[in-house]
């Protein structure tokens, strides 16, 4: 049985329409830079969005995704270069910074044996706030009208540490 085709209009279908125009204006932002998108269901996450880098056909590859958790809309950012915009992470409103406070801690941090090979987990500075957290949650932002200019700012970010678009 082949696997079924889902189109941006599906994942739409579930966003609160308040926040539709800010998954046109990233998927645009996406494409523009030359990224290509993918939706897939998972387990985990039910239907999402995520934006590949071309030719990168690792996880590395990813730089974002859209996802609706308990009815939020969500945005997940694969910062690896997020040492190139510190200065906009010096700027996130308090909310932003709280989610990230909430955010699983790094367990390579902590022991370099308790997390897979490639995972290097995420360790800088905001204020006098410490950060070493998993790569899978501490960009894992609810998307609203506060956040969505920052979000906008990392993924441009994002977009210029990998040299694409």
């Amino acid at each position: 049985m082949p696997k079924a085709k889902y189109q941006l209009e599906d994942f739409l279908a579930l966003v609160n329409s308040d926040y539709r125009n800010y998954v046109h204006t990233v998927h645009e932002m996406m494409l523009q830079a030359g990224y290509k998108m993918k939706i897939q269901v998972t387990k985990l996450y039910g239907l999402h969005v995520s934006y590949w880098q071309p030719g990168v056909k690792t996880v590395k590859g990813i730089i974002v995704y859209f996802l609706v958790k308990d009815g939020k809309l969500m945005m997940r950012i694969n910062a690896d270069n997020y040492a190139s915009y510190l200065g906009v992470l010096n700027r996130l409103p308090e909310n932003m910074l709280s989610q990230m406070d909430r955010a699983s801690d790094c367990l390579k941090a902590v022991d370099p044996q308790k997390c897979w090979q490639g995972c290097g987990g995420y360790d800088f500075h905001i204020g006098d706030r410490h950060y070493q957290k998993c790569l899978t949650d501490c960009f894992l932002l609810v998307v609203d009208c506060d956040s969505f200019p920052f979000l906008v700012e990392l993924l441009e970010g994002e977009i210029g540490g990998r040299g694409v678009g």
